[in-house]
């Protein structure tokens, strides 16, 4: 699985600083965790708040800055789950996986059923390839909120690095069903979600697999262009589609019928 951005803190100390508020720190006007005003001034011109201004950050890929404001917050506002997650959001996109992994904890801890936090701690897992740990972790979030794509997406990507074929493309189906446009979403770091969709090994049977998944939702566009990524990476058992029941309503199709016409690659080594 190819990472993006690997890099490793320079200070220990400075992290556990961050994820170890002192008491001195918590705000005693506020014990609940309440996000602070909505805007502030600055030269006459109103600007977003602290809040608004990290998430902005997160947007733009600007994650050092975003983690030194949602620090901020956590020390401000310990008991805020959103905050920590928020938090463990900017670490993760800088592969502190290990601090970022604490803030999902405390997030977690302070609210049990808050299903994102319980998404990102498995997709932390899934990042360690310690693949039933994640799907542990994403069954969990999918208890608490069962009708968001991304979950069973992450589900399905756990289970296809298990080699469990059957349970990946159930989840993948099941993802299409809610949102039929999932796969073509662009992956998300920018919210209270993270999504996964590095593919170490075996692209070709993954692609086979999205080509079933589409042709099952009758999804015939998707589903030839699946077909097509899966030849193309060197898929050997093309010709299952002719038999498989889940091809039924495509096989006949002239444009599969011209993929299936087309020998895969060779893509052993010499």
């Amino acid at each position: 699985m190819t990472r993006h951005y690997l890099a490793i803190p320079a200070g220990s100390f400075l992290l556990l600083s961050m994820l170890f508020p002192t008491c001195a720190q918590t705000n005693p006007d506020n014990p609940q965790g309440q996000p602070p005003a909505a805007a502030a001034a600055k030269s006459q011109t109103p600007q977003l708040s602290e809040e608004e201004l990290a998430r902005l950050y997160l947007v733009r890929k600007q994650y050092r800055e975003a983690q030194d404001i949602f620090h901020k917050l956590t020390v401000e506002y310990p008991k805020n789950a959103l905050y920590w997650n928020e938090l463990g959001i900017s670490l993760h996109n800088q592969s502190y996986l290990d601090a970022a992994l604490k803030c999902y904890q405390k997030s977690a801890k302070l609210d049990p059923h808050y299903a994102d936090v319980q998404n990102n701690m498995g997709t932390i897992y899934y990042e360690r390839k310690k693949y039933a740990k994640a799907i542990r972790y994403y069954k969990k979030a999918i208890g608490l909120r069962k009708d968001f794509a991304a979950f069973y997406l992450n589900l399905g990507f756990a289970y296809f690095g298990e080699k469990n074929y059957e349970e990946s493309i159930s989840a993948f189906r099941k993802a299409l069903e809610i949102d039929p446009d999932t796969f073509e979403a662009a992956r998300s770091r920018t919210g209270t979600v993270i999504q996964d969709r590095s593919i170490a090994t075996d692209r070709a049977r993954f692609y086979f697999l999205l080509a079933k998944s589409f042709a099952e939702s009758g999804n015939l566009e998707r589903c030839i262009i699946y077909l097509k990524k899966a030849r193309d990476e060197g898929y050997q058992d093309m010709n299952s589609v002719k038999s498989d029941p889940s091809f039924a309503g495509v096989v006949k199709n002239p444009e599969v019928q011209e993929i299936l016409l087309v020998k895969a690659p060779d893509t052993a080594q010499p």
